[in-house]
């Protein structure tokens, strides 16, 4: 006999209705449900690192701003908070709404890695066609069990795997205008 499933699609509604707690992150991907614990002090030391970085440079070329976990909203069925993003000023405007989340996306989004096979499915899959139909231009996944980083860039509509750092690389993009970051400094 032949087993009917049906899948559950999650929407913000269905968020919205489950109790608070800091200590999980609900994110939904094209309606499929992700639930996480806080991740490991190694993985928030690493956005701390990347993020000051970051926000040092946007500082002095003031094209725009780091946000660390941004709530990014962009339709019923897709909530996702990423570990790290920059946006441009002009973009901020046209994505932030009232509540201070994001409609859009930023121009450059950063995950890192939390062990198991649905977290890195979730950066490295789901939020990877997200992140490409959202037409994100950078997208960096940060890997610290290899110390290796990975920069998808669009290559025909999609997200594409462009570089593989390893920590002897610097890290640089065409997005970020005298941008330069060793990787070895991202893992220290």
């Amino acid at each position: 006999m032949k087993q009917l499933t049906s899948s559950i699609r999650w929407n913000i509604q269905d968020l919205d209705a489950l109790p608070e707690n800091e200590e999980i992150r609900r994110e939904i991907v094209d309606g499929e449900l992700f639930v996480t614990r806080a991740p490991h002090w190694k993985h928030q030391n690493i956005i701390v690192t990347l993020s000051s970085v970051l926000n040092q440079w946007s500082k002095q070329m003031q094209m725009g701003v780091v946000v660390t976990c941004p709530g990014i909203i962009p339709s019923q069925e897709n909530s996702v908070i990423p570990d790290l993003v920059w946006v441009s000023k002009q973009r901020l405007a046209e994505i932030e709404d009232e509540a201070g989340h994001f409609t859009g996306f930023p121009e450059l989004v950063v995950e890192v890695l939390s062990p198991g096979e649905r977290n890195i499915y979730r950066d490295k899959q789901a939020k990877l066609k997200l992140y490409s139909q959202g037409g994100v231009q950078e997208y960096w996944i940060v890997d610290r069990f290899s110390q290796q980083v990975e920069v998808y860039r669009p290559d025909n509509g999609k997200l594409t795997l462009t570089l593989s750092l390893t920590t002897s690389d610097n890290l640089t993009s065409p997005l970020l205008p005298d941008f330069n970051l060793l990787i070895k400094d991202i893992f220290s």
